[in-house]
């Protein structure tokens, strides 16, 4: 029998972490039939006092030779029913071990000041990171969302290995300003970015979905500066944005006084756009005096944006859209099925939004059947959109894992 790929997860509710890592060590392990190579840990922020405890209490339950984990304000897993569930603000510990025949797997840990210049070379990159560009590598970060540089380190990623799937989230602790934990082998981490690269026959299938509808109609940006809007279609940001939120039903206009964004346009050359064609970034603040319009990226003139407006019903409509792309392409290749997923999303998603728990996860399930899913709510989501790799806020990211080949 060829030794194949093998994943699994298990979720703890154990309010006393040993008893905990007990439960996750012991589902997850009587799972698999060959030797785990990769282990990734998300611990809820309810144990934030004992994070220095679990590296030394999982080594004595766990062999594996690369471990990454970190805190966060909910926790994603498998129960022993097997029903994924999101648990959120309440103790929970979930635990994934992946077999990875025929893959290689390389940590690392970055702290911001050792991140390359904006003008260096590729070799800068690759060098820091300590993985070649070919075979192009998968990576999976973990990092922390205080002064971790992450979009820097995307953007030199994304420069030196083109092509490369780039997932993953920033820690949470739930509590605003609460410390969070990166884990790395045996090390606890408060700063920078821990991660692997994973190259071989693994890939990464991502699902990104930032879960806003779009209103009003494309605009093109005639005047811009750094993050700051101008001008829309030579007119007053602001005076556009009164107009078009004039026009919209009651019930939207209430949802614009909490929940507008932004979305940029990927594609400069599409002239239909679609929910799936925008990177959805936050608005800032507005200049009354001068009826211009701040956001949380960097724009310049020509670029073509919509407002968009975010809510319960729109996050699922986006959800369910992209997973149904996915089954429909997936549906008739011969490439080898998915065999787990890892589960990135916002602390502003979840019960929060939709009044009701699991929905992300149990939406996933619902089109990848028996899939085992881990992960964690962050502080800012990683993932691409349109070839290239964004820190995302109010988004879930999946990445679906399977091999290249049989």
């Amino acid at each position: 029998m060829v030794d194949q790929m093998q994943w699994t997860n298990a979720l703890s509710t154990r309010s006393s972490l040993e008893a905990a890592i007990n439960d996750v060590v012991e589902q997850a392990v009587a799972s698999l039939t060959a030797p785990a190579d990769l282990g990734l840990v998300f611990i809820s922020s309810a144990f934030m006092s004992e994070y220095t405890r679990l590296l030394p209490l999982l080594a004595e339950k766990l062999s594996v030779p690369v471990l990454i984990g970190c805190s966060a304000g909910g926790v994603i897993g498998r129960k022993q029913t097997g029903k994924t569930e999101e648990i959120e603000a309440e103790p929970a510990l979930s635990l994934t071990l992946a077999h990875l025949p025929g893959v290689k797997i390389r940590p690392f840990h970055i702290l911001a000041e050792e991140l390359p210049d904006s003008d260096s070379s590729p070799n800068a990159w690759i060098d820091l990171v300590g993985v070649p560009p070919s075979p192009v590598p998968q990576f999976i970060l973990l990092s922390s969302p205080f002064g971790s540089a992450t979009n820097d380190l995307l953007q030199g990623l994304d420069f030196a290995y083109p092509g490369s799937v780039v997932v993953g989230g920033q820690a949470s602790s739930g509590f605003i300003n609460g410390p969070v934990g990166l884990f790395c082998n045996d090390k606890l981490c408060r700063e920078g970015t821990i991660g692997i690269a994973l190259t071989g026959n693994i890939v990464l299938d991502t699902i990104v979905s930032q879960g806003c509808r779009p209103i009003g109609q494309p605009l093109q940006v005639t005047k811009a500066e750094r993050n700051i809007i101008l001008e829309l279609d030579e007119k007053v940001p602001l005076m556009v944005l009164r107009n078009l939120i004039s026009s919209l039903s009651e019930e939207d206009r209430t949802l614009a006084q909490h929940s507008l964004f932004v979305g940029l346009a990927m594609d400069e050359f599409r002239m239909n756009l679609h929910s799936g064609d925008f990177l959805i970034r936050n608005i800032l603040g507005v200049d009354p005096k001068a009826g211009a319009i701040a956001i949380s990226d960097r724009i310049r003139a020509g670029q073509r944006l919509q407002f968009h407006l975010r809510e319960a019903e729109a996050s699922s409509q986006d959800l369910e859209n992209l997973l149904q792309e996915y089954q429909n392409e997936n549906e008739n290749t011969s490439q080898p099925s998915p065999v787990g997923a890892l589960m990135f999303t916002c602390l502003g998603r979840g019960i929060g939004l939709y009044g009701q728990p699991n929905f992300d996860s149990q939406l996933f399930s619902r089109y990848l059947h028996d899939i085992p899913v881990g992960g964690c709510f962050c502080g800012g989501e990683i993932g691409p959109v349109s070839g290239r790799t964004f820190l995302h806020g109010y988004t879930s990211v999946f990445a679906i894992c399977r091999s290249l080949e049989e």
